[in-house]
Order: C-alpha cells, then sequence, then structure tokens
C-alpha cells in the first residue's frame, strides 16, 4: 500500500469515465439554515461495525446541535470492505459533497488509499482502523488514528497465557487484514516476556471454507492447543462452525479471541455462540454507569432497531462509542476552526476530553490506548464478565478504590473451559502415529561414538546409532506415555541445527548438542545428560629432570632419619651388651664410637653372628637382620622402578603459557568453541584451527601442527580412550553446558523428558551405556604409568617396633644383670678390706707359737661373724654366698695359717 501511483491512475480513469459519484445517505440536523459545515463518513455497511458507527455518529451530531443550536452535514458511503470502492467515494465526497473531514474507513486497506486522497486536498481523515503504521504521519500528515490502538490488548492476552502456564500459542488472523500484521509483533514480544511463544501464525482466506477446513485439520494434527483469534466477525462465525465440527470445541482446547470478535459477541446469533462455547475473549472496557451513557444507550438502542430492524441485538459497542466521540471531536473542532482545513487539523488533534468510549487525546496522530480491558467467557446464551485485566497491575474483579489485582487470572474465579468448567486445558497433546515427533540429528558429528549416521548402498534407507541415541531412546522407555518420533539427518552446524526448531522445521534435536546460551534464543534444553565442562588436551613428553639424588627417592626424608635412629639405636645396644667380652670396643672415646657406627650400618650387610657372645646381642641382631632384610629388598625395588619407568608430563600447563607462545589450537568443526575460545579465554581467532575428524585432531596434535585441542569432557574421556597414549588433559576444567536435547521454547515435553532421563541417570543406565561406549573405543596399549611414590615410615611401622621393642627388652635385661653383679663384686671387696686389715695386725705377733695359729684362725672366724653382725642390712643377701664361697675362705685361712708357720 505503500505505492499508490498506479493504483490512484486507474482511480482517475475510473471517475473520468463513470459516473458513480451518488449520495448513498446524507444527514442535515437542522435544514440549510444554519449549516455550519458539511462531514463525510465510509463505513461498511454490509457489517454489524459499519451499521454501529453510522446510527452513532448521526446522534453524535444530533446531540451537538442540540446543545450547540448549530447542524452539520453528515454524508455517509458504504464501501462494500473494498479498498478501490473506498476511495471513489472519498474522491466523489471531497470533489461533490466539499466535505472538510472523513470519518472512517475501518480496515488499514481503505484507510491508506483514501488518505492518498485526503492530503491531496489537505482534507482530515479520522480513521477507524485499529492500528497505524508509525510512518503514517509523516507520509499523511492529515491522517489521525480516530480508534483506540490494539497493541495494548496483547499484553491481556499474554497476561492470561502466562496465568495458566501456556508455553505455546497457535495466531488465527485474517489474510487480507494487514493491520494484522502490526499487530502480531506486539502480540509475540508480549507472549516472549511471559515465557510463551507463537508455535504458529494461520492466515485464513477470508472467503474460502474448503481451505478453512484443512487448516483446521492441520492445526488439530499438531501438538498446540492453545489458539489466538483475531479476525472479523463473519470469518470468525465460520471458523467456530467449522471448529465445532472438526471436534475442536472440546477438552484440552483453548481458544482466545481479541478486541474486534469479543466486542461483537453479544450481536451474534444462538448458532454461532452455541459454537462458541468456552472461549475467554478480550474486549475494550467503556464505563456503563454515568448518565450521559445511560442516555446514549436508551437512544442508540431505539434508533438502531428502527434503521436495522434485521438486527437481533440492539446493545451498542466499542465501536459506536469510538465513532461518537470522533464525530463529536469533528464537530467541536470545526466549531472552533471555522472551516479552515489546517485548522481544523490542529483543532483536532489538540482535543483533550472524556468521551464515551474513553480519553480523547491524540499522540502523534493517534488516540492514546486503552489500558483497560475486560475479560469475558462465552457461555450458555451470551457472556459472562470475569473481570479486568489494568495495564501494569494485573486481573482483577472490579475497578474500585480498594480493588485487589494479581498477575494471575486465577483470581477472577472459575472458567468456563471447552469441554466442562472443572478441567483446565494444558494446552497441548502428544504427538500421533501419522504426525510423530520431527527429531534433527547432526550428521557431521566428530565422533561416531556419540552420533553416527549412515546411509545403506541404496540410500533408501539411514540408521541412527551412538550414545546419544542410545540415551534418547532409554529416555522415552521411562515416559508413561507413547511418544512417537522420525529421526533426520541435518548436515550443517550445530547453531543452524537448533534453529530449525524454531523455524518450526523439527520438534526436537537429539545429539551432542552442547547446552549454551545463545541456542537458548532457539529452543529450549532438557537436562544435561553426560558431564558438563571444557577441558585442554595436549601431547605428553618424558620428564628430563635431574636424576643426581634419585637414590634417595624410594624413602621419604622421615623414612631415611626413621632408618638412621634405628641403626644407631641398635648398635649402641650391641655395643653395650659386647663391650665387657671384646677388646676391640673399648679404649679412647672417639674409638668407642667409631666402634658404635661401624656396628649399627654393619648389622645390614653382614651376620657376625659367631662374633657376638652374648644372647641377647643375638636376640637383637637377628630381629634386626630381619627388618633390615626387608627394608633393603623393598628399597632396592622402588629405585629399579624409578630407574625403569618412563615418567611422562604434558607438553602444556595452562592457556597462559600457550597465548604468550603465540600457539595455534584447535577444535571441533561446527561448535561453539569457537567463539568462546576468542571471546572467553582470549586467544587470537587467527590462532584457531577446525577440524572434522578424530583422527585429524590426533595426527595434527603429535605432528605439533596444533599445540592443544580444546574440547568439551565427554568427546575429552571418549579421545583419550581411543588414544590412551601419547596425550592428556591439562589445566583446569572451564564450567560450560553439557550435551542435552533440545525442544521447541515452552514444549511441555521438556518436564517429562528431564524427568525421565533423571530416572535412567539414577537407575545406573546412564552409566552403563557410557561404559560400554568407552569400552569400544579403548585402545589395547596399557596407559602411561604414574610415577612411582616415595615409601613413607607407615610403611614400615609395625617393624620398626618389633626391631625397637627387641633391642629395648635386651637392653633393660642387661641393665638389671649389671645391677646385680656389682652388688656381689661390691661385698667382694669389703671382705676382702677388712681380711687384709686383720692380716696385717696379725703379723706383728712374729713369737707367737703355731699352736695359736688355730686360735688365729678362729679369731679370723669371731671377726667375719662380727662384720656381717653389723653389716645387717647385707646378711639376707650374703647367706647363699658365704655357702658358696666357704670353702674358698678355708683355703685362704689355710693359706695364711701356712705362711705364718714359715715365718
Amino acid at each position: 500500500m505503500d505505492k499508490l501511483g498506479p493504483l490512484w491512475s486507474f482511480l482517475v480513469f475510473v471517475l473520468i469515465f463513470t459516473q458513480t459519484a451518488r449520495v448513498n445517505g446524507s444527514t442535515n440536523t437542522a435544514g440549510n439554515d444554519n449549516v455550519m459545515g458539511v462531514i463525510g463518513a465510509i463505513v461498511d455497511n454490509s457489517s454489524r461495525i459499519g451499521k454501529e458507527e453510522s446510527v452513532a455518529m448521526k446522534m453524535a451530531l444530533e446531540d451537538f446541535y442540540v446543545k450547540f443550536n448549530q447542524s452539520l452535514v453528515l454524508h455517509i458511503r458504504d464501501s462494500q470492505r473494498q479498498p478501490i470502492q473506498a476511495a471513489l467515494e472519498a474522491k466523489d465526497l471531497i470533489n461533490t459533497q466539499h466535505v472538510q473531514a472523513i470519518l472512517g474507513p475501518q480496515t488499514w486497506e481503505e484507510t491508506s488509499l483514501v488518505a492518498d486522497i485526503g492530503s491531496e486536498t489537505r482534507t482530515p481523515i479520522l480513521s477507524f482502523a485499529d492500528t497505524t503504521p508509525k510512518w503514517a504521519p509523516e507520509r499523511w500528515p492529515f491522517l489521525l488514528q480516530a480508534s483506540p490502538n490494539e497493541f495494548k490488548q496483547m499484553k491481556a492476552v499474554a497476561a492470561i497465557v502466562e496465568s495458566w502456564e501456556w508455553r505455546r500459542v497457535t495466531v488465527i488472523y485474517e489474510d487480507r487484514d494487514s493491520s494484522a500484521s502490526r499487530v502480531l509483533p506486539h502480540l509475540s514480544n508480549a507472549l516472549r516476556e511471559v515465557g510463551a511463544e507463537i508455535s504458529q501464525l494461520v492466515a485464513l482466506p477470508p472467503f474460502a471454507s474448503s481451505s478453512l477446513s484443512k487448516i483446521l485439520k492441520r492445526l488439530k494434527g499438531g501438538q498446540c492447543r492453545v489458539f489466538v483469534v483475531h479476525l472479523s466477525l463473519s470469518l470468525t462465525e465460520r471458523l467456530f462452525e467449522m471448529a465445532k465440527r472438526k471436534k475442536m470445541m472440546e477438552k484440552d482446547y483453548v481458544w482466545i479471541t481479541t478486541d474486534p470478535i469479543t466486542s461483537l459477541v453479544h450481536a451474534m446469533n444462538a448458532s454461532t455462540i452455541s459454537n462458541m462455547q468456552g472461549i475467554v475473549g478480550v474486549k475494550s472496557y467503556f464505563r456503563e454507569n454515568g448518565g450521559r451513557f445511560q442516555n446514549f444507550h436508551h437512544r442508540f438502542r431505539k434508533r438502531f432497531s428502527s434503521e436495522h430492524p434485521e438486527e437481533d441485538n440492539h446493545e451498542p459497542d466499542i465501536f459506536a462509542l469510538t465513532a461518537y466521540d470522533a464525530a463529536w471531536t469533528v464537530a467541536i473542532a470545526m466549531r472552533e476552526s471555522k472551516k479552515v482545513s489546517h485548522l481544523l487539523l490542529e483543532k483536532v488533534v489538540h482535543s483533550d476530553f472524556h468521551g464515551l468510549g474513553g480519553k480523547v487525546e491524540f499522540i502523534d496522530n493517534k488516540l492514546v490506548p486503552v489500558n483497560i480491558f475486560q475479560i469475558v467467557n462465552v457461555m450458555g446464551k451470551s457472556y459472562r464478565e470475569l473481570g479486568f485485566w489494568s495495564d501494569g497491575q494485573g486481573f482483577s474483579e472490579n475497578l474500585t478504590e480498594n480493588a485487589a489485582y494479581n498477575s494471575s487470572m486465577r483470581v477472577l474465579g472459575q472458567v468456563f473451559w471447552p469441554g466442562g468448567p472443572w478441567y483446565i486445558p494444558s494446552g497441548w497433546t502428544l504427538p500421533i502415529r501419522s504426525n510423530p515427533l520431527r527429531i534433527g540429528v547432526p550428521v557431521g558429528s566428530l565422533f561416531k561414538e556419540y552420533v553416527n549416521v549412515e546411509n545403506d548402498q541404496s540410500e533408501s534407507n539411514i540408521s541412527f546409532s551412538g550414545f546419544a541415541i542410545d540415551v534418547f531412546k532409554e529416555t522415552l522407555e521411562q515416559l508413561p506415555f507413547y511418544l512417537p518420533y522420525k529421526f533426520f539427518p541435518f548436515n550443517g552446524t550445530y547453531n543452524d541445527l537448533v534453529e530449525q526448531i524454531h523455524l518450526k522445521i523439527f520438534d526436537a534435536v537429539v545429539g551432542d548438542v552442547t547446552i549454551v546460551a545463545r541456542r537458548y534464543q532457539h529452543a529450549e534444553f532438557t537436562h544435561p545428560y553426560t558431564e558438563s565442562g571444557l577441558v585442554m588436551i595436549v601431547p605428553v613428553i618424558s620428564k628430563t629432570s635431574n636424576r643426581a639424588w634419585l637414590f634417595m627417592k624410594p624413602f621419604t626424608m622421615a623414612m631415611w632419619i626413621l632408618t638412621a635412629v634405628i641403626n644407631l639405636y641398635n648398635g649402641f645396644v650391641i655395643w653395650l651388651l659386647e663391650r665387657n667380652n671384646c677388646p676391640e670396643l673399648k679404649g679412647s672415646v672417639l674409638n668407642q664410637m667409631g666402634m658404635l657406627i661401624w656396628l649399627a650400618f654393619n648389622t645390614l650387610f653382614s651376620i657376625n653372628g659367631e662374633r657376638l657372645h652374648s644372647n641377647l646381642s643375638r636376640m637383637t641382631m637377628v630381629v634386626w637382620l630381619f627388618v633390615a632384610l626387608i627394608i633393603m629388598q623393598t628399597y632396592t625395588a622402588n629405585l629399579t622402578s624409578m630407574l625403569t619407568v618412563q615418567h611422562l608430563g604434558p607438553t602444556v600447563t595452562d592457556v597462559e603459557a600457550l597465548k604468550s607462545s603465540n600457539a595455534i589450537i584447535g577444535h571441533c568443526t561446527g561448535s561453539f568453541l569457537s567463539k568462546y575460545l576468542v571471546d572467553v579465554l582470549h586467544f587470537n581467532a587467527n590462532n584457531i584451527k577446525n577440524f572434522n575428524s578424530i583422527e585429524a585432531f590426533a595426527q595434527a596434535l603429535e605432528t605439533q601442527e596444533i599445540a592443544a585441542a580444546f574440547l568439551e569432557v565427554p568427546l575429552a574421556n571418549l579421545f583419550l580412550a581411543k588414544y590412551c597414549k601419547g596425550f592428556t588433559i591439562a589445566g583446569p576444567t572451564y564450567k560450560v553446558g553439557g550435551f542435552g536435547f533440545a525442544f521447541p521454547k515452552g514444549s511441555p515435553l521438556v518436564s517429562s523428558i528431564t524427568e525421565a532421563l533423571l530416572k535412567v541417570s539414577e537407575s545406573g543406565q546412564l552409566h552403563e551405556l557410557e561404559n560400554i561406549m568407552i569400552a569400544a573405543a579403548k585402545c589395547e596399549d596399557v596407559e602411561p604409568d604414574k610415577e612411582t611414590p616415595s615409601l613413607s615410615p607407615n610403611s614400615f611401622l609395625v617393624l620398626f617396633i618389633l626391631s625397637g621393642g627387641t633391642s629395648t627388652v635386651a637392653l633393660l635385661v642387661y641393665i638389671f644383670c649389671l645391677d646385680k653383679s656389682m652388688l656381689r663384686r661390691k661385698i667382694m671387696w669389703r671382705l676382702m678390706k677388712a681380711a687384709m686389715r686383720h692380716w696385717r695386725c696379725q703379723k706383728q705377733r712374729f713369737s707367737r707359737r703355731v699352736s695359736n695359729v688355730a686360735k688365729s684362725a678362729s679369731l679370723w672366724l669371731l671377726a667375719f661373724r662380727e662384720i656381717i653382725r653389723k653389716k645387717s642390712l647385707y646378711v639376707n643377701q650374703m647367706k647363699y654366698y658365704v655357702k658358696f664361697r666357704q670353702k674358698k675362705i678355708k683355703t685362704i685361712v689355710q693359706v695364711l695359717l701356712c705362711v705364718e708357720g714359715n715365718t
């Protein structure tokens, strides 16, 4: 409608060669004596809306005359809902009737042509179309939208959808109504704000009933059961008649109508009302309790019934009120502008009053939008007023000052839905066998173990296999209902594959598809069925660190210290036990310390049992030799392992090393990682390469074509399973979403599939499937051994306790025996000293006879007895000793007597 040059030429041709300029109807409120101006109107007299508008405009000018005693002539023409006819009528009104303003028409197609004609003659056009483009005031400055804007009511529709937690709706609109194309974006945005979306846009042809039947049959075969209807009255009547035939006005179906339909429900016949049972509608609200409205209501019913007796209902609606206010606005403006066109337009634009339909005020050449809508429910022979919806506040049962508002429509009470009042429709249904889910599967998966799509030789059959396919099938087994599906291959990027859901090509996507925020714009994902994360895979190299101190590695430092302490301790015990029996262990302090250390460590390499004199020493030696043998063998084995096993390590440990060296890195073709590596990890885009096969990945790493490869954790585990030697994971794990199944946004299947997927995971089936996949891909090579650990004292704690305990027991026994020996020597020494003193005294009596020797001996015995008596503390201890040594004492006495006799 933007380019009307050719069409206008055609109209001029018609005007020249035809005589179609005729008056369909005119009204003069007071003859021709006091006529203030002429107003034209273009309506569709065949429609209920056009009939109401005609009556309302006439009543407005009559009321104007009554109030101001000034009359206006109203010429009403019938457009027959044809844009060209509307343009012809407008041309005739301006050129023949010399109207100063034109009211109408109803549709934008008619309005755009009439506006072109009005702009040429600078005639103000007050359109009743529900929407006008934003650019209209610039092209047609004399065009005004005199009807409320419908954009706000789309928020009310979205609020209804949100209240019942529906996530997908199908929009049905009239194909020839271009205003719908401007309303639909607002509806889509409103639904998106509440977490819902438009499932389908269905354009109905205005006349063909056969195509209508096919369209409804197709809609019935789909899953979505929530329909938003934005049609004309005539097409609405045929739609619901056909819907009832197709049994689409029953349980589980939801029908929501917009203002152009809902505001005319009162005018529908009983048959149409019967076909529309259970629909919920949104209609513009206007106050009905004022005296001015009551007066208008009474007169309108009377006037309408007389002019249109064929109509069963004579109640006015918002269209009549809008036409009344528009006619009143022009009349007031003409009274103040004195017929000057530009002044007339200025006066209309600056109108500011409360009319019958609401606030009359123009902003950007458009009537201010309505903020309050009424929610009605068709039931019985008419409809029930459920409540109201106010922009920015929500639903309420009334509009009083104390009204309670809520974001949910549920506060308005019970709703009569199709199929019965006590059942809340789910808004969707399961697919049927004849119309299964169309599931897209990626063809270019890098890891065939996850997704493998193969064609047979004849290419008549396509097979789908892999871990992702198996998990999906196991998940469907857990659903409480049967879900038919069919796989379809897709050869493109993963982002494009997910977008196919948004484009309605696929109903779901199954494969190794990573859950990322960007893809959430087009689809909704289930719970991930794999571990989430991103890791870096790098080649491994042999460690070339300094091995000069490798002989110390088999034991920890604590182990070495404890071994040295136990050795020294055992050597000290043996030295102490053997020093009295071995002259080599005596001598200077330095010599004895050297012998002690030698004994401590010689034990590890020789037995020396034949050189030991004490049984305690032999016992200590045997236990320590047993412990030392075990420690030496363990040390030898551990050191041998460290010398023979190859120790491997990653070539790169973190991403910072890669970035600083400007290294080349790789990732899978078609994945989201390219953007992630640049935006998050800050790699240079020129240093990133794509690979389309796992073999190319491995070869690039081996030939150092790339320094590292970035893979999601499940793919990295599979890669390392296939190439178990030569590669390893280095650096941290970066958190990204795992693999998930994609469905349309708002799909009710998401929650069911997620619950079933969790059951598969908790039952262990998911882990079992993953093990089968890893086992099938695992190579025969043994994975590189880990570094041999150093042994700590904990490994030999029992042996150390056994050795230390044995040496300690031997030491304690030796000390006890040493104490008894020292006591005996002390007593013997005292006896010897006493004997020597007595002998010296007796030696001075050289002249005594030998006969006194016996007496002297007795005196010696008396002396010994006296000493023993005085030393009562040692009596008990010496009893055994005296008996044992009595013979020796007698021998000593005899020797002494012999010596004395010789003297």
